[in-house]
C-alpha cells in the first residue's frame, strides 16, 4: 500500500470515529486530496465535497474569495489560503475544510514565491483557521503529490482541536 493510501485511509478513519465530514478547496493539487480520499470505498461518510478552484475567478465564483486579496496577497498567500478554507465550510455542510493553493512549477515563480511553495489552511466550525506554509521540491508530480499529504495531515489535526482558552 502507497503513503498516499495510507495517508487517506487514516485521515478517513480519525475523522469518522470523531464523526465529523470534510470538505477540500484545491488549487493547486487540482482535485488529489479529494482523489485520494475518495479512491478508498466508503469515503462518502467523511467527504462532503471538493472544491476545484484553479483560477482566481473560481476561487471568488465558487468559494466567495474576496477579489481584493489576488491584488494585495497573491493566489499563492497565506489570507487566499484562509479564505478558501473558509469559504468551502460556507459552502458546504462539512465540519472540516482544507485548503491548498500554490505554485507547483515548473513556471509561475515570482519574486519572493518559488516554485514549491504552497500555501495551506484548515477551518472547523467554532474553531480558529490553522494555515501553515511550506517549499516542497522537486517535480510537479512531487510538489503535488507533498502539498496532498500535508493537506491530509492537516484535516488529521483539526480532527482534535485544542480545547478553547
Amino acid at each position: 500500500m502507497g503513503e498516499m493510501t495510507v495517508s487517506a485511509e487514516t485521515t478517513l478513519a480519525v475523522l469518522r470515529a470523531a464523526g465529523l465530514t470534510l470538505a477540500t478547496a484545491e488549487s493547486c493539487t487540482g482535485g488529489m486530496v479529494a482523489a485520494a480520499l475518495t479512491a478508498i470505498a466508503g469515503s462518502s461518510d467523511v467527504v462532503e465535497c471538493g472544491f476545484v478552484t484553479y483560477t482566481n475567478e473560481a476561487k471568488t465564483r465558487m468559494l466567495g474569495v474576496d477579489a481584493t486579496l489576488f491584488d494585495s496577497d497573491g493566489a499563492v498567500s497565506e489570507a487566499v489560503a484562509r479564505a478558501m478554507a473558509e469559504g468551502a465550510l460556507r459552502h458546504s455542510c462539512a465540519d472540516i475544510a482544507v485548503a491548498v493553493t500554490g505554485i507547483a512549477g515548473p513556471g509561475g515563480a515570482t519574486p519572493g514565491k518559488p516554485v514549491g511553495l504552497v500555501h495551506f489552511a484548515c477551518a472547523r466550525r467554532g474553531c480558529a483557521t490553522v494555515s501553515r506554509a511550506e517549499i516542497f521540491s522537486g517535480d510537479r508530480g512531487e510538489i503535488r503529490r507533498q502539498a496532498t499529504l500535508t493537506a491530509l495531515a492537516l484535516a488529521v489535526a483539526a480532527a482534535s482541536p485544542p480545547p478553547p482558552p
